[in-house]
């Protein structure tokens, strides 16, 4: 059951993942800059709660999905501070992965990382200099399965032939992904969505 604090505390751990201030998502998601100060919150002794317009209103400014939004509000989420870590080059072998691309098996060491509130989300280690200056060597990514990826968001992904692959989403058909290089080297490219085992929105990198 999620209780008033809970709610707001995603509220904030929205804002502060999106380095932003209450007001300044509560301006992003064009709503009065105040309707999220601490002052808001309760009146009169009485608890106060955000309407659910105003959280999807956030929700939709911020690219985030519900599914986000209640893990961060959830009080067990605030205890995952241990990921799954592996690194990027191993992560297209067989068996680590599950259907819906969560990480699974026994090959993962584990990192203390703050702020990752997706129970699934797991870190890549990026290794080599073919994505600078993106991504240096030795870069750890946190990819979430739960934020659904829009346009513009930096993704990685594997295929099915097991290329894991960090990219920039670009347009979404029904059928094929465009998907923009991190560095000026490479060129655009198109899969199929039937090639793609997992992609998943990039949530922080180290660097």
């Amino acid at each position: 059951m999620l209780h008033h604090a809970d709610i707001w505390r995603a509220i904030d751990l929205l804002a502060a993942r999106h380095n932003l201030s209450p007001s300044g998502l509560a301006r992003k998601a064009g709503l009065s800059a105040t309707i999220f100060n601490p002052s808001k919150r309760t009146h009169a002794g009485r608890n106060r709660w955000p309407s659910t317009e105003s959280i999807a209103a956030i929700l939709t400014a911020t690219g985030s999905s519900l599914d986000a939004f209640v893990a961060m509000a959830s009080p067990e989420a605030l205890q995952h501070n241990k990921l799954p870590v592996l690194s990027a080059h191993e992560a297209g072998r067989a068996g680590l992965f599950d259907e819906q691309g969560h990480p699974t098996g026994e090959a993962w060491d584990e990192l203390s990382l703050p702020g990752a509130n997706d129970p699934f989300a797991f870190v890549l280690e990026i290794t080599g200099k073919a994505l600078e200056p993106s991504y240096r060597d030795g870069t750890r990514v946190i990819l979430s399965p739960i934020e659904k990826p829009r346009r513009g968001d930096r993704v990685g992904l594997c295929t099915k032939n097991g290329e894991v692959l960090f990219k920039q989403l670009g347009r979404e058909g029904a059928q094929k992904i465009d998907l923009l290089a991190l560095n000026a080297d490479d060129p655009p490219l198109t899969l199929a969505r039937k090639d793609i085992l997992w992609m998943h929105r990039i949530i922080w990198a180290s660097q």
